[in-house]
């Protein structure tokens, strides 16, 4: 990737970031995808349903959830649901929508792969970084958050990642 005037410090700190999180992001996915089975699309659609109390969602709350376009849901349920991984039903309030809900092997299988994806985290950011270079990353990150219009950012990110930050605390590495 090429910016202009790359001998800027900022066009190479946003180099760097971004060859950082290309590289980051497709190694956590391949370990995962390696150790589980699961796509990053299938951890994200299982890890929003087993956060929702009832393990149930409409598909336009969920597609709202991960910032989706219906088609991508619904092809992806689709796939999902062939796995026995989730179910669609009906909405019993709006017959023009559907109910997503996670199966106990889709459920058995989302935990696993949270323990799985929070040992690989660790080993790739939390292992290798110090405290203030986490806590700097934390500040960045809700800035940046904030300034975006990310509500979780605005109402407490914490409440959105305590789950993952608990998987983290809890499994054994």
């Amino acid at each position: 990737m090429k910016i202009a005037n790359c001998s800027e410090p900022a066009a190479i700190a946003w180099a760097n970031f971004q060859r950082m999180r290309v590289r980051l992001i497709g190694q956590i996915n391949r370990e995962l995808a390696r150790e589980t089975g699961l796509s990053e699309a299938d951890f994200a659609i299982l890890t929003e349903l087993s956060l929702v109390d009832g393990e149930a969602v409409r598909a336009m709350a969920l597609r709202g959830g991960l910032d989706w376009e219906k088609s991508r849901l619904s092809h992806q349920i689709r796939r999902m649901e062939e796995r026995g991984l989730l179910r669609r039903e009906p909405c019993v309030e709006d017959s023009r929508g559907s109910v997503i809900r996670i199966t106990d092997a889709g459920r058995d299988l989302a935990l696993d792969a949270t323990e799985r994806y929070a040992a690989i985290v660790k080993r790739h950011v939390f292992d290798l970084l110090t405290p203030a270079q986490l806590a700097a990353l934390d500040e960045i990150s809700l800035t940046l958050l904030e300034a975006l219009g990310c509500p979780e950012a605005e109402s407490g990110c914490e409440a959105a990642i305590e789950p993952c930050i608990e998987a983290i605390d809890s499994a054994s590495f």
